[in-house]
């Protein structure tokens, strides 16, 4: 079996602030590395025979998105600056993130994907002479939703 390219998963941002009707941006342009980091809630504990008992009960998943050069015009751009500029908190920062698996394409442009509730946390804003930069971190809540996403017309459509 041959190894799968990174371009192969992608992750699609919400970047509309109405939940009912998302607009998705695929993260990546200027990126050269995306990881989902999973901080496990590891517990362990040692018996009197001297064994050790691990209980993994869940993850804090987060993924920082670092570099991110503005681009005027762009739905990302127009929500992480309305955050910066209202200093948003809250529900306000809340997205969905769409995580698509384009090794295996379903029907034409469809992939499976999974849609993750997540909020934006703007780390900071500025930058050098390289660009106007907002560096961002999603913070994710673990309510996922199995589906497929179709490349052509960048809709999420949810498993039955």
């Amino acid at each position: 079996m041959a190894k799968i390219e990174r371009k192969y998963l992608a992750h699609y941002v919400d970047t509309s602030a109405d939940r009912e009707n998302p607009v998705y941006e695929r993260l990546g342009k200027d990126l050269e590395e995306f990881s989902a980091e999973l901080s496990a809630q590891v517990d362990t504990k040692k018996n009197i025979l001297g064994e050790t008992a691990v209980l993994i009960s869940g993850y804090e998943k987060t993924g920082s998105v670092e570099p991110y050069y503005a681009e005027a015009g762009t739905g990302l751009f127009e929500r992480l600056q309305n955050i910066i500029d209202k200093s948003l908190v809250m529900d306000d920062l809340k997205t969905a993130v769409v995580e698509v698996k384009l090794w295996e394409e379903r029907d034409n442009s469809t992939y499976p994907a999974t849609l993750e509730e997540a909020f934006i946390e703007v780390k900071s804003y500025g930058g050098d002479t390289s660009g106007y930069q907002i560096p961002f971190v999603l913070h994710f809540t673990g309510k996922k939703v199995a589906g497929v996403f179709d490349l052509n017309t960048r809709t999420f459509t949810a498993e039955e």
